[in-house]
């Protein structure tokens, strides 16, 4: 496997190296000139804005036919239903368990840390002036509350491929783990054909997929210049308190909850867990999208953590969407925050329902960038916090969700290492392989 690329440096690193150029250059512009001067507004605008936005949107263009082959093949590979429902039944339990000890620990610490209580009223005025447009935008997408049966209704899609057109990305996993399961079923020389067409659907997606991921460095400091060219410090001195618990609860979370699980739950060292998913980490951090940064992951839990594949397919494409703990975490802790600020004092009652409506939330919430914001408005709603307050958050959220995506695509990958214990390969030695390309 060639581990190099480009005068024998690493792809991780030079994604990195990007990252770093990116976000001094941006600092140095926005310290320098200024972040209203007019060619920086022109260069943001019209060069490195949509440098960024082109590597994103090659990157969704080849989402849902990956999600697609990737989870049809990862059901039908599993050979058999009592292997599809283990996998299943494990996803689902220790989704739900790994959630709602992300969201404990992010409710915990601004219970006790309460960041909300010595926020600057003329800074937050000045933020909610500054996030008004967006806020608003905001609100009126989030819905009013909740209704269980709705949400499952939702799951199921009515026309698959209106669902696909408009991004719907849970309606069109229901139909891949159906039309998986049908393959399962309906064993015969003719869905053996179609299964091979898939997965050839799979191999060309993934190549596509290599060749847009040579572009990651260049558009990784792309996306990081104009972050910091138009924001600059603000983007990390601004409601500081509020950030840094956000950030302490994810990092807690990171490097204790999930070396904990790997260790005990994978059999796994979690040393050589987190060398393994270096890259798809880099990659959640930069996009702040668990789409995004699926195509990669798929790669280091093959590569690197030497998953079985039917596995990995399985539980990664399900977890880009329904296995969000940064999501979830990030979610009660802006809920309590802002409760707090508005001095709105919530009951236990109250933040038993916002961690259950949080968990339900993660996995509902799309895999995109800012994603959880409507959930959030929606939570606030139903605890009597005005929604508008969500204006306060927007001028950090950026950095918040690249930390929380980063968060949810490494607990999709030690999800994958869980489920993975006891597993084998032994129907996928027969496929064939993904296609060469340079180590990510």
């Amino acid at each position: 496997m060639n581990t190099t690329k480009k005068g024998g440096i690493a792809l991780h690193w030079l994604m990195l190296i990007g990252f770093t150029i990116g976000l001094a250059g941006g600092l140095f512009v926005n310290q320098a000139v200024g972040p209203d001067d007019y060619w920086v507004q022109f260069v943001t605008s019209n060069i490195t804005g949509p440098a960024g936005q082109i590597f994103l949107r090659l990157l969704f263009m080849l989402v849902i036919p990956l999600l697609f082959s990737a989870l049809v093949v990862g059901v039908a590979e599993m050979g058999d239903l009592k292997s599809l429902g283990r996998a299943g039944i494990k996803t689902l339990l220790l989704t739900i368990v790994v959630s709602g000890i992300a969201v404990l620990i992010g409710i915990g610490m601004v219970n006790f840390f309460r960041p909300g209580d010595g926020v600057d009223p003329v800074l937050a005025q000045q933020l909610l002036a500054q996030g008004a447009e967006g806020a608003s935008a905001i609100v009126e997408r989030a819905p009013e509350t909740i209704q269980f049966g709705q949400f499952f209704l939702d799951l199921i899609p009515s026309n698959v491929f209106t669902a696909a057109s408009e991004n719907q990305i849970l309606p069109v996993m229901v139909f891949a783990l159906f039309f998986g399961i049908g393959l399962v079923m309906a064993k015969s020389p003719a869905t053996d054909r179609l299964q091979q067409v898939i997965e050839g659907i799979l191999e060309v997606t993934m190549k596509l997929i290599n060749l847009v991921i040579k572009l990651a460095p260049i558009a990784i400091a792309c996306l990081m210049f104009n972050l910091a060219a138009l924001f600059g410090w603000d983007l990390l001195v601004r409601l500081a308190a509020f950030v840094g618990v956000a950030v302490g609860a994810m990092a807690i979370h990171m490097f204790v909850v999930y070396p904990m699980v790997v260790w005990i739950g994978g059999g796994m060292n979690p040393v050589t867990f987190f060398r393994g998913v270096r890259a798809p980490m880099v990659v959640a951090f930069s996009t702040a999208s668990s789409n995004a940064a699926l195509p990669v992951a798929l790669k280091a839990a093959d590569e690197q953590l030497h998953l079985p594949r039917k596995i990995a397919r399985f539980v990664l494409t399900v977890g880009a969407t329904a296995n969000q703990n940064g999501t979830a975490l990030f979610e009660g802790v802006t809920v309590l925050f802002l409760a707090q600020f508005f001095q709105v004092d919530l009951t236990i009652t109250q933040q038993v329902v916002v961690m259950l409506v949080c968990i339900l939330g993660g996995v509902g919430t799309a895999g995109v960038p800012a994603g959880s914001l409507p959930v959030v408005a929606m939570i606030l709603v139903m605890v009597g916090v005005p929604a508008e307050g969500i204006g306060l958050i927007l001028g950090v959220d950026r950095f918040l969700d690249m930390c929380r995506t980063t968060l949810n695509v490494t607990g999709d990958l030690v999800l994958a290492t869980v489920v993975s214990r006891g597993e084998t390969d032994d129907v996928v030695a027969k496929t064939a392989p993904y296609p060469a390309a340079p180590s990510v």
